[in-house]
C-alpha cells in the first residue's frame, strides 16, 4: 500500500476584487493539464511574508491596483495540485477589495502568469451561480460579503 508522503504548507493570499457595480474579477487559468478555470487574483506568501503584504503584493501584480486589502475576511485549507504538479495544502487568507473602476493592468505578470492566465472579466454575482466552467473557490458567493447586486 503506498503511503502519501506529506503535503507542503503554501501560504496564500487570495484576493476578492468587486467593483462597485457588484461585479467581480476573476482570471482564465488555461493549464495544460487539466480543464480551464477561473480563480480570484491571489498567490503563495514569499518566505518571512505576512498574508497582508502578499496580498498587497499579489493585486498590485496582477491587477495593477494598488490598494489595502484591509482584513482578513475568511480562512481555509484547500488541498491541491499546483500547476507545476506539486501536491500541496494551501493555507488561504482571503481578502476583500473594493475598486470603483473595472480597469486592470496586467503588465506585472509573471512569465509562467502570461501562459497560463490569458483573460480575465468581471462576473456578475448571477454568473458565479451556474457558470460553465469550474470557478474557484467554489462557494465564492459564499465568503463574498453582501454587496452591490449585479
Amino acid at each position: 500500500m503506498a503511503t502519501e508522503l506529506p503535503r507542503r504548507i503554501r501560504r496564500a493570499a487570495r484576493l476578492l476584487v468587486e467593483a462597485v457595480d457588484g461585479t467581480v474579477l476573476l482570471f482564465r487559468f488555461t493549464p495544460s493539464d487539466r480543464p480551464p478555470l477561473w480563480a480570484t487574483p491571489g498567490g503563495e506568501c514569499d518566505p518571512g511574508e505576512s498574508y497582508a503584504s502578499a496580498a498587497r503584493r499579489e493585486l498590485l501584480e496582477e491587477t495593477g491596483i494598488a490598494l489595502d486589502p484591509g482584513a482578513v475576511i475568511a480562512e481555509r485549507l484547500n488541498d491541491f495540485i499546483t500547476f507545476d504538479g506539486e501536491p500541496v495544502t494551501a493555507h488561504e487568507a482571503w481578502f476583500h477589495v473594493r475598486v470603483a473602476e473595472r480597469s486592470i493592468d496586467t503588465a506585472g505578470h509573471t512569465d509562467h502568469e502570461l501562459q497560463v492566465m490569458q483573460s480575465h472579466r468581471w462576473f456578475t454575482r448571477a454568473e458565479l451561480v451556474d457558470w460553465s466552467e469550474t470557478i474557484y473557490p467554489e462557494d465564492i458567493l459564499a465568503i463574498l460579503p453582501p454587496g452591490a447586486a449585479s
